[in-house]
C-alpha cells in the first residue's frame, strides 16, 4: 500500500514539474538579467545560458545575438550592416535604441555605414558592459567609463578626428567652465602627478615671459591668456610657436575675418532692431586725446573704431562730422540714438546731428550724469569738509607703513580706501567704508601702541587723532551716506554689464529720491541742497522721452505705475505718443499703432487674456508679445543697453 502512494506521489511530482516547465519564462527570470543595469537592452533580452553572458536572446524574435548588449540596441535598432534588424520590434523601441545609441555610442555616426575596423573595438566595449553588470567589485571602474563615455557624447562629431579630440573640451569651454564656478573648476594639477617643483618652474618660465617684455601683469587675469594656456596645453609639448611673419600677416588676415564675422551677426541685430552709437573720449598715457564709437544693440556692444583728435580742437562740428560719419557707415535708418557723455561740444554736436538727422534721439550718458551729480553733493560745504578731512586721515594711515600694519591687524586686514568707477565715487565709497569700520580707527588712535608712536605729535598725527575721535566728522560722515548711498546703487545700475541698464534706472532714480527724503528729513536745510542737484542734473538731463516710450512699453513697471500713479502713466503715454510721432513719420503707421498702444494700455484685446496679464510680472519683458505695427515701436524704443530689449515677432 505504502508502494503505490509513493509511486503515485513521484507521478504528480513529474507532472507538476512538466507544467513548471510549460509555463517557465526566462525572460521573466531575474537571474539572468543583472539586476542593477539602466541599459534598455534589457528590456527585451535575457541571458539563454548563464555561462555566457555575452550571448544575449531577443526576447521578440527569439534571435541571439552574440557580443553583449551594445550589438542587441543596434538588432532592436535595426539600420546597421553588422547584425539584422529584429523582426518583431516597433517604431517606438527602434526610436528608443537609436536614441541611446546616439548619445551614448562613438560609432553611432556610421549608421548605415561599414564600421570596419571598429568591430573590434566595439565588442570590446560591449564586453566591458557585459563585465560591468555582472561584477561589483569593479564598479567604481565601470561608472568612470560611462562617464567618460557620457561626455563624448556632449561634444559635436568631428570628422577626422580621434576618439581623444571628440571627448575633450574645447579651450573656450574649459576656460568659461573656470569663470562660471569660480574655482571650483578642477585643474589638470588634480589629475595628473605633477610635483610643486615643476609647477614652479612653469610659473617662473611664464612670470620672465612678462617681465622681460614689460607686459602688463594683469594680462594674467583675461580670459584669451587662459585660453591660450588651455590650448597649448591641449596640443601637447610638440606646438611650435608661429613666426614673426606669421603673426604679422596670416594669423593677423584670419583675425581680421573672424572679427568681420562677428560683425555681420552684429548687423542683423542692428537691421532687426535698430541700434545705438555711443562715443567715448579719452587721453591715453601718451597723452593723446582719442574718442571711441561703439554700438549696443540685443547682439551687444561692437567696438567700430577710435579717431585720433590730439591736433584738432574737439568742438562741435569735429565731433558732428566724426559722429556723421559712423551713423553713415551703420545706416542712418537703423541708428535710433546717440549716446555721449555731457559736455557742452557733444551737446552741441548732437543737436547738430538730430537737425541732420530727423528721427534720431541723443542720450546723455548716466554714468556720467550721475558722476556729476556725486561731484556737486560733494561741494556743499557741510560735506566737501567731511570728505577732505577723510582723505587727510586716510593719507597719512596709507602713508605710514608700520600704521597702516596696525589697523589692518585690527580690522580683520580690511581696506578702508574703497575703489570705485569714477573718483567721485570713491570719496564717498571710502566714507562708508570708515564708517563700518569707525570702531577700529577709534581702537587705533587710543591705543597704546599710537601713543607710543612718534608720528603721534606730528602736525598729520594730530589732525588724524582729531578727526577720527570727532563726534561732529562721524556725524557728518553720516549724513553724507544717507545722501550718497542711493545714487550709488543707482550709479552702479548705470555703469554696470550685467543688467540692462536704463529699464531699472527711473525706478532707481525714484528709489533714491524717496530715500535721500526720508534720510535727511531731520535736515531740511541740507535736504534742499541735495534735492535741487538730483533734480537739476536728472531731470533736466536724463528725462528723456524715448526713457518714458521705454518705460511705457515695459509692462513689468507700467501697469503697476497705472495703479498708483495716473498721472505718470499719462505723462509716459504722452512721451511714447511724441517718440511715436518723431520716428514713424507715416501718418497712416502712425495711427494703426496708436489704437494698438490704447489696447495695450487698456488691458484690451489679446492684451486683457489672463496668460497675458499674468505673464506681466511673472515673464520677462523680452518674451512679453506685441503684436502688428506696435512691435516696430517697440524694436525701435528698446534697441540699446540703456533699457530693455524685445524681441520681434
Amino acid at each position: 500500500m505504502s508502494s503505490q502512494l509513493e509511486i503515485s506521489q513521484v507521478v504528480r511530482s513529474a507532472q507538476a514539474a512538466e507544467e513548471a516547465d510549460e509555463h517557465y519564462d526566462p525572460f521573466k527570470d531575474p537571474k539572468r538579467r543583472p539586476t542593477k543595469s539602466k541599459d534598455p537592452a534589457w528590456k527585451y533580452a535575457f541571458w539563454p545560458d548563464l555561462n555566457k553572458r555575452l550571448l544575449l536572446q531577443c526576447n521578440l524574435c527569439g534571435k541571439q545575438i552574440t557580443s553583449g548588449p551594445c550589438r542587441m540596441k543596434k538588432h532592436l535598432a535595426g539600420g546597421f550592416t553588422i547584425v539584422s534588424m529584429c523582426t518583431k520590434t516597433t517604431p517606438e523601441i527602434r526610436k528608443e535604441m537609436h536614441d541611446y545609441l546616439r548619445t551614448h555610442s562613438f560609432s553611432f555616426e556610421n549608421l548605415d555605414g561599414d564600421e570596419g575596423g571598429e568591430e573590434g573595438a566595439e565588442q570590446e566595449k560591449c564586453a566591458a558592459s557585459s563585465r560591468a553588470s555582472n561584477s561589483n567589485s569593479n564598479a567604481s571602474t565601470k561608472r568612470k567609463s560611462e562617464g567618460t563615455t557620457h561626455l563624448a557624447t556632449t561634444v559635436a562629431k568631428k570628422q577626422g578626428k580621434s576618439i581623444a579630440d571628440q571627448i575633450r573640451k574645447t579651450p573656450e569651454e574649459v576656460v568659461a567652465e573656470r569663470h562660471m564656478l569660480k574655482g571650483t573648476q578642477k585643474t589638470m594639477k588634480d589629475y595628473s602627478k605633477k610635483t610643486k617643483e615643476q609647477k614652479d618652474e612653469v610659473d617662473g618660465h611664464v612670470a620672465d615671459f612678462l617681465y622681460e617684455n614689460c607686459l602688463p601683469l594683469n594680462i594674467v587675469n583675461s580670459r584669451s591668456w587662459g585660453i591660450l594656456l588651455e590650448s597649448i596645453g591641449q596640443y601637447g609639448s610638440d606646438y611650435i610657436s608661429p613666426t614673426y611673419h606669421q603673426v604679422r600677416e596670416p594669423l593677423l588676415e584670419k583675425a581680421k575675418i573672424k572679427t568681420d564675422n562677428l560683425k555681420g551677426k552684429h548687423e542683423v541685430a542692428w537691421k532687426e532692431y535698430g541700434c545705438s552709437l555711443m562715443s567715448d573720449g579719452w587721453t591715453d598715457m601718451t597723452g593723446r586725446h582719442l574718442i571711441n564709437f561703439l554700438v549696443n544693440s540685443p547682439e551687444g556692444t561692437f567696438f567700430l573704431g577710435t579717431a585720433n583728435v590730439s591736433s584738432e580742437t574737439v568742438d562741435a562740428n569735429l565731433v558732428a562730422k566724426l559722429l556723421s560719419e559712423q551713423i553713415d557707415a551703420i545706416g542712418p535708418e537703423l541708428v535710433v540714438q546717440v549716446v555721449s557723455d555731457n559736455g557742452s561740444n557733444y551737446k552741441a554736436a548732437d543737436r547738430l546731428l538730430m537737425e541732420k538727422y530727423p528721427t534720431m534721439y541723443w542720450t546723455p550718458c548716466a554714468a556720467h550724469c550721475l558722476d556729476l551729480m556725486l561731484e556737486d553733493i560733494g561741494k556743499i560745504k557741510e560735506f566737501s569738509r567731511c570728505i577732505a578731512k577723510a582723505k587727510r586721515t586716510t593719507r597719512f594711515i596709507y602713508a605710514h607703513g608700520k600704521l597702516l600694519d596696525l589697523m589692518r591687524s585690527l580690522n580683520g586686514k580690511q581696506e578702508i580706501v574703497r575703489p570705485g568707477a569714477t573718483r567721485f565715487a570713491t570719496s564717498f565709497l571710502t566714507l562708508a567704508s570708515m564708517w563700518k569700520q569707525r570702531q577700529t580707527l577709534k581702537t587705533l588712535f587710543v591705543s597704546p601702541q599710537w601713543y607710543a608712536n612718534r608720528l603721534k605729535d606730528s602736525e598729520g598725527g594730530k589732525a588724524a587723532e582729531a578727526t577720527v575721535i570727532s563726534v561732529s566728522f562721524w556725524q557728518s560722515v553720516e549724513h553724507c551716506m544717507r545722501a550718497s548711498q542711493p545714487l550709488l546703487r543707482a550709479l552702479r545700475i548705470a555703469d554696470g554689464d550685467e543688467t540692462l541698464a536704463m529699464a531699472e534706472m527711473w525706478a532707481a532714480m525714484d528709489f533714491a529720491k524717496t530715500h535721500i527724503k526720508e534720510a535727511l528729513a531731520h535736515k531740511p536745510n541740507l535736504l534742499g541742497q541735495v534735492v535741487a542737484i538730483v533734480d537739476k542734473r536728472w531731470d533736466k538731463q536724463m528725462e528723456q522721452k524715448l526713457h518714458g516710450a521705454a518705460l511705457f512699453l515695459n509692462p513689468n513697471k507700467f501697469f503697476a505705475i497705472k495703479e498708483s500713479n495716473r498721472r505718470q502713466a499719462a505723462r509716459l503715454r504722452s512721451m511714447f505718443n511724441d517718440v511715436l510721432w518723431k520716428m514713424v513719420p507715416d501718418d497712416e503707421q502712425q495711427a494703426t499703432i496708436s489704437r494698438e498702444a490704447d489696447d495695450y494700455e487698456l488691458g484690451s484685446e489679446c492684451f486683457s487674456k489672463p496668460l497675458s496679464i499674468k505673464d506681466r510680472d511673472k515673464k520677462s519683458p523680452r518674451k512679453y508679445k506685441f503684436y502688428g505695427s506696435l512691435c516696430l515701436l517697440v524694436q525701435l524704443s528698446y534697441s540699446t543697453n540703456c533699457w530693455l530689449l524685445w524681441p520681434s515677432l
